[in-house]
C-alpha cells in the first residue's frame, strides 16, 4: 500500500513534469482523508481492477501464413494490422499525430521510451550473437538509449534521472523484455521489428509535429527522432526486413514471434493508455488548486470513489523503480 508520502512524491513528480506547482494542503488532506477511511477495501479492490484490466492482451488474429508466404515480416505485417491501428487511434497518439501533442505529453512519454529502450537494447546487447538475433543486432544506426538521454536532460534539467516517473504498464513492457532476453532471446525480434522500423517510418514525421506543437526552435529534445547512422530509411528498411527474414526459426518459434508483435503493441497500447491516465491525474489536481477552499465537497460516497481511483492512478503513476 503507498504511504501519505509516496503519494505526495508521486504528486509532486506529475506536476513538476506538467511544470505546476506542488501539491496543495487540501489535496494532501483529500487523499490521507480517503486512506485513513473505513472503506479503504473498496479503493485497494478499485486498484487492483485497473492492474488486472492492463494484462496484456491476447487478441492475435488467426494468420493463413499459406496465403501470406514465408516472409517473416509480411506474417508480423499481417498479424499485428489490428493492433497497429489501435496503438495509432490511442488519445496519446492521436494528439501527437494531429500536432496538439503538449510539452507534458511528450516528457511524460519520454521517460516511458527510455525504459523500455533500455530493456530492449540491454536485452539485444546481451544476445547480441544468438543465431536469431545476429542478423537484425543494428547498435550504431538503430540504438535510441542516448539519444532519449539526451532529450531528458534537455526537458527535466542535470539531473533528469531521480525526476523520471513512469506506469506501471511501462515497468511489465520492460519486464517482458528482460524476461525474453534471458530465456526466449528469439522473441526479441518481434519487439525489435515493431519499435525500430516504426520508429524509422514514422520519426521524420512525428519529430516535425513535436517540434511545431513545442515550439522548439532547433532540433534540442527531438533527439529521439534522428537516425545519423541512416542514410535513406526505406534502404535500411529494406535490409532489416531482409535480414530479418533469413532467420531461421522452428513452425512453434514462428508462431510464438507472431504473438510476441501482437503482444508488443498491446503492450505500447497499455503504455499509451496508462500514460494519459497519469495526464489526467495532474490536470485533475491543478484543477483543484484553481478551486477556492470554500467550494462546497463532494458527499463521502462520491468521495471514496473519487480517493480510490486517485489511489489506483497514482499507484500506476509511481511503480518501483528497482524492478
Amino acid at each position: 500500500m503507498l504511504s501519505c508520502s509516496s503519494l505526495c512524491h508521486c504528486c509532486q513528480q506529475l506536476h513538476f513534469l506538467s511544470q505546476s506547482a506542488p501539491c496543495s494542503e487540501h489535496i494532501k488532506t483529500d487523499i490521507r482523508t480517503g486512506l485513513n477511511h473505513s472503506n479503504l477495501t473498496s479503493s485497494l479492490t478499485l486498484s487492483r481492477d485497473i492492474e488486472t484490466k492492463m494484462e496484456p492482451l491476447k487478441s492475435a488474429r488467426k494468420v493463413d501464413l499459406q496465403d501470406i508466404g514465408s516472409d517473416l515480416s509480411e506474417q508480423i505485417k499481417a498479424a499485428t494490422q489490428e493492433t497497429h491501428v489501435r496503438a495509432e487511434n490511442t488519445e496519446l497518439m492521436t494528439s501527437f499525430q494531429k500536432g496538439q501533442i503538449t510539452r507534458t505529453q511528450y516528457k511524460v512519454l519520454l521517460c516511458s521510451l527510455y525504459e523500455i529502450y533500455t530493456a530492449l537494447e540491454e536485452a539485444l546487447d546481451r544476445n547480441s550473437s544468438h543465431p536469431a538475433v545476429a542478423p537484425i543486432y543494428f547498435p550504431q544506426e538503430l540504438d535510441r538509449t542516448e539519444a532519449l538521454e539526451r532529450d531528458l536532460e534537455f526537458f527535466l534539467g542535470p539531473q533528469w534521472r531521480s525526476k523520471v516517473i513512469v506506469p506501471a504498464a511501462t515497468h511489465r513492457y520492460a519486464q517482458r523484455l528482460r524476461e525474453i532476453g534471458k530465456e526466449k532471446p528469439e522473441l526479441l525480434v518481434a519487439h525489435a521489428y515493431t519499435r525500430y522500423l516504426g520508429d524509422l517510418s514514422g520519426g521524420q514525421v512525428l519529430g516535425k509535429l513535436a517540434q511545431k506543437a513545442m515550439e522548439l526552435e532547433g532540433k534540442d529534445g527531438l533527439s529521439f527522432f534522428s537516425f545519423p547512422g541512416v542514410s535513406s530509411a526505406n534502404r535500411f528498411k529494406q535490409l532489416y526486413r531482409s535480414r530479418m527474414n533469413s532467420i531461421e526459426l522452428t513452425e512453434k518459434q514462428r508462431e510464438n514471434v507472431l504473438q510476441e508483435a501482437v503482444d508488443a503493441f498491446n503492450f505500447n497500447i497499455q503504455v499509451f493508455d496508462d500514460l494519459q491516465k497519469m495526464l489526467s491525474v495532474t490536470s485533475e489536481s491543478a484543477e483543484k488548486l484553481k478551486t477556492p477552499r470554500s467550494t462546497t465537497f463532494p458527499s463521502p460516497s462520491s468521495m471514496k470513489l473519487t480517493v480510490g481511483l486517485c489511489v489506483g492512478l497514482l499507484t500506476v503513476g509511481l511503480g518501483l523503480y528497482n524492478s
